[in-house]
């Protein structure tokens, strides 16, 4: 009888440890993460539930250190330093990366995605594996997208409904080719700034409007020197947890597969938080003044028609094939 019960005991244990990798499997590792955000940002509440994960899928050996407000250097100095392999993970807007990786300008088109759930469909499907290829052919391997979000338009003059009401705009976009386009374009006159720059430039006048997602709206107080904020929807751009492929392919298979299973927890968590936040922060600025309106879905697609030439002008730089098959798979997804 005792030895059945020791066969069984013996016969469970190996049964599990095919289950799941043995402790044996993972190092004692601690990787810094490079953000240009601050600490307070949800990418924070990304990363702590990241952290809980990996603690339980390694035993506590795989730890992360987050360093923030560009303390290891820019978003684009720090993807640098991936591609070297002298620096472990940064996570970045898409934006910074076009220089790198050209596909990645697909994000910055207008009103390409409709609601948050097209883009999460998109990036977490076929699309978003085709261009972490690009990205790893760059020397970086994208554990997962998290989220940036929708940008909207505040400004001091009139509510945007229409692409018409753009037309002598002053309004402050950051330096990014696409975006100067597709304002222009509207008739607006697009001055690139620095951020820092921005909500004085608001308060004398010498710009009327800027484009960003609420919770910047929010926290750098643009709110005080703005009179209406109009759901635009224009873009929207994630961020990506970016790892350098150099010292990934020093990790075993199972550190490998537990850093991106735990990068999509932190992932659900940052979506969740940033979208709650968003609500929170349109709901403060509608409290402190600011006149809301949502552009209805018949502008919307009046916008994107008018956007077309932006689309033409960018598709040669971006990939031509990038952007038929994003536009593809957003057919598909729409039921189009």
């Amino acid at each position: 009888m005792k030895n059945h019960a020791i066969k069984a005991a013996l016969l469970v244990s190996t049964l599990l440890g095919a289950a799941t990798p043995a402790l044996a499997d993972f190092q004692a590792r601690n990787f810094r993460v490079s953000n240009g955000i601050n600490e307070d940002h949800p990418v924070n509440n990304g990363m702590k539930a990241m952290q809980v994960c990996l603690d339980e899928k390694t035993g506590g050996q795989m730890k992360m250190t987050g360093f923030w407000g560009g303390a290891l250097g820019g978003d684009l100095q720090a993807t640098q330093a991936l591609r070297s392999g002298v620096q472990e993970a940064v996570v970045t807007s898409s934006s910074p990366l076009v220089g790198i990786v050209p596909a990645l300008g697909v994000f910055d088109l207008p009103f390409l995605f409709r609601s948050n759930e097209e883009a999460y469909a998109v990036m977490d499907g076929e699309f978003g594996d085709f261009l972490n290829q690009k990205l790893d052919e760059a020397g970086l391997v994208n554990l997962a997208y998290w989220e940036n979000g929708f940008r909207n338009v505040s400004n001091s003059k009139l509510p945007i409904t229409k692409w018409e009401d753009f037309e002598g705009l002053k309004l402050r976009v950051m330096q990014n080719n696409i975006f100067l386009d597709s304002f222009a374009n509207f008739g607006a006159n697009a001055t690139p700034m620095a951020f820092g720059e921005v909500f004085s430039a608001l308060e004398t006048k010498a710009i009327d409007a800027q484009e960003n997602p609420y919770v910047t709206l929010d926290t750098s107080k643009f709110y005080e020197v703005q009179s209406y904020v109009s759901e635009t929807k224009h873009a929207y751009t994630p961020f990506l947890f970016l790892f350098s492929k150099a010292i990934f392919n020093t990790y075993s298979p199972e550190e490998q597969q537990a850093l991106r299973d735990c990068a999509a927890v932190g992932r659900d968590e940052e979506r969740k938080v940033i979208q709650e936040l968003n609500k929170a922060s349109l709901a403060k600025v509608e409290a402190a003044g600011l006149k809301f309106n949502t552009i209805t879905p018949e502008e919307q697609a009046r916008m994107l028609e008018k956007s077309q030439v932006v689309y033409e002008k960018h598709k040669a730089d971006i990939g031509e094939d990038v952007v038929d098959r994003v536009q593809k798979e957003l057919a598909a997804i729409r039921g189009n």
